[in-house]
């Protein structure tokens, strides 16, 4: 059923019946691939500034030294992607899902271009908000698409099709990464190719239709009718005019209490209690989303790797690459399960194994902290000029070990016989570097423990992608009533985006204050609260019509604990 149809409740779901109905109707499957790229596009970014990052470090000095470089260098694509989202309600609104997805993909290309022929990294931060620009809208937009064009019975699948995509983006991102570590341009290889899928995007596009939602509100019936016919067995095209009809009608019979501009519909949106009812839920899942930590692994994996003790890039960015294939399957995942087994209890599930991982991480950090190599004072003290100040006025220099050097700002130079022997702390410079004859660590230490932490990556990834990755999205296209479906997900994809914004630009500074075990310690935290949060306020929409969750939220939901207690009171608080 077409988003919006007054049908009955379908039967029970399962990925089977996506790939049957795609099958007989491979138009379907085309639809939402052709707007899923935009996930591609949003996967993409986030996967491939964290191995440029190391490249981009390289090339500039001051990237390198200053923490707060980095941090504008990721997070400013996290920036443009909140007022892409922002405006991406409104425009797919406005002028359509079709047009906001055309104009994203000019946005990424023109970025991606931007940022490959930087010369300077103010050119990088510029190249990275348009890019933002246009995944923040996509983010919200490419979802929207797909779902108003999908039968109810297999709308969850084929919107996960889009977090596939996103998981799918991120994974290439890093094998490109590894492609290019051997060339020249390196980090301009590694963001420009970008343009490629959005050029790839937008021809794909252009001779695909709008939505038939839309178009059917916009009083273009004969154009919304062929699309169905495309989409629907030839008997049910009738039934799913008829529902199109009723709904539209029923939405401009409101429309003059709602109003026509931005304001007027955020007022309207804000005062209707079924859509405050669904910005709870929807709200709740993108922030839980955000603040489970994923973008600290998607954005600084290498770093991560790097801190966990291995120091090379290539290494780095090789050990990146499983975790996010380990995403790509997880997506996978959730295609199969997310109709069979609901979105509420996946993402339930899906935070109790997050959970376990970032507590398991942060003591996986914790001893290799403290298990750290020792600083060797002999061979320290004996190098003229080049032993690291801070250990020079230290007090207490034999209680030192490759963490403290590092925490003063100063680089190892391990034991080149043992790298987890006693090495020598020097100042992080570019000659002692290259003077060292050992390994040069400068994020983090040799660590018997680091294989530890890279399998713990992986499963915090498995637990993270078939919940958490791809279902909040997937909540977000059911949950609103359909005349507030841009407002609601573009509210709901901004809180995401904040979200982002905030995790990825102060992981580093977290990292630096706290330790990464104190850091991952906190994310674990945070996610006990969204755990709950998710419990109080987020209900099952698996396999409901629109106008079955428009009452489920009017009447009011709450979980079967409070249900059992008080069955004659609202059930939503």
């Amino acid at each position: 059923m077409v988003e919006g149809g007054n049908i009955s409740k379908p039967d029970k779901t399962e990925f089977t019946e996506c790939w049957k109905t795609t099958w007989k109707t491979p138009y379907i499957m085309r639809l939402a691939l052709s707007a899923g790229i935009g996930g591609l596009l949003f996967g993409y970014d986030t996967g491939v500034i964290s191995g440029a990052l190391l490249y981009i470090r390289e090339d500039f000095e001051q990237v390198d030294r200053k923490t707060w470089l980095q941090e504008l260098i990721v997070s400013m694509a996290v920036a443009g992607a909140i007022g892409g989202a922002a405006i991406g309600g409104w425009i797919s609104d406005r002028f359509g899902r079709k047009r906001s997805i055309l104009i994203a993909d000019v946005l990424f290309a023109v970025g991606a271009l931007v940022m490959a022929f930087a010369p300077a990294p103010v050119v990088i931060i510029l190249g990275r908000i348009l890019v933002g620009l246009g995944v923040g809208m996509t983010s919200m937009t490419a979802p929207l698409y797909i779902s108003e064009a999908s039968p109810a019975r297999i709308r969850g699948a084929l919107v996960s099709t889009n977090g596939l995509l996103i998981t799918g983006g991120q994974f290439l991102s890093y094998l490109i990464n590894l492609a290019f570590t051997k060339t020249s341009w390196t980090w301009r290889w590694m963001l420009g190719i970008a343009a490629v899928p959005a050029l790839l995007q937008l021809i794909l596009m252009l001779s695909l239709p709008e939505s038939p939602r839309w178009l059917y509100r916009q009083n273009k019936e004969e154009e919304a009718r062929s699309i169905l016919e495309k989409i629907f067995p030839a008997n049910e095209v009738d039934d799913e005019m008829n529902a199109l009809k009723l709904s539209v009608e029923a939405e401009k019979a409101d429309e003059h209490a709602i109003g026509d501009n931005l304001i007027q519909k955020l007022k309207g949106a804000l005062s209707n209690v079924v859509v405050r009812r669904g910005l709870y839920a929807g709200i709740t899942v993108q922030v839980a989303q955000q603040f489970s930590g994923i973008n600290t692994v998607m954005y600084y994996s290498p770093t991560i790797v790097q801190f966990a003790g291995f120091a090379s890039n290539e290494t780095a960015l090789a050990l990146s690459l499983i975790t996010s294939g380990l995403n790509a399957v997880g997506s996978i995942v959730s295609m199969v399960f997310v109709d069979r087994y609901g979105r509420r209890r996946l993402m339930l599930v899906s935070m109790v194994g997050i959970i376990l991982c970032l507590v398991s991480l942060s003591i996986i950090f914790l001893e290799a902290a403290s298990h750290a190599p020792k600083v060797n004072q002999l061979d320290t003290n004996s190098i003229p000029n080049t032993t690291c100040r801070s250990y020079i006025s230290t007090p207490k220099p034999s209680s030192w070990n490759c963490m403290s050097c590092l925490k003063a700002g100063c680089g190892f130079c391990s034991n080149t016989a043992n790298e987890y022997s006693p090495g020598t702390c020097l100042e992080l410079t570019t000659k002692q570097r290259d003077w060292c004859r050992g390994t040069w660590f400068k994020d983090g230490c040799p660590s018997e423990f680091g294989f530890l932490a890279v399998v713990f990556l992986g499963f915090y990834i498995l637990s993270y992608s078939p919940g958490m990755g791809t279902v909040p999205w997937i909540v977000n296209s059911e949950i609103y009533p359909l005349r507030y479906r841009g407002i609601g997900g573009g509210l709901a994809a901004v809180s995401n985006w904040i979200s982002n914004l905030i995790v990825s630009l102060t992981f580093l500074s977290l990292t630096k204050a706290l330790g990464s075990a104190g850091t991952f310690f906190l994310f674990g935290g945070v996610c006990v609260i969204g755990f709950s949060f998710i419990y109080w306020l987020v209900p099952e929409t698996k396999g409901m019509p629109i106008e079955e969750v428009e009452k489920m939220l009017e009447s009011g939901y709450k979980p079967k604990l409070l249900r059992a207690k008080s069955k004659d009171k609202t059930q939503f608080a």
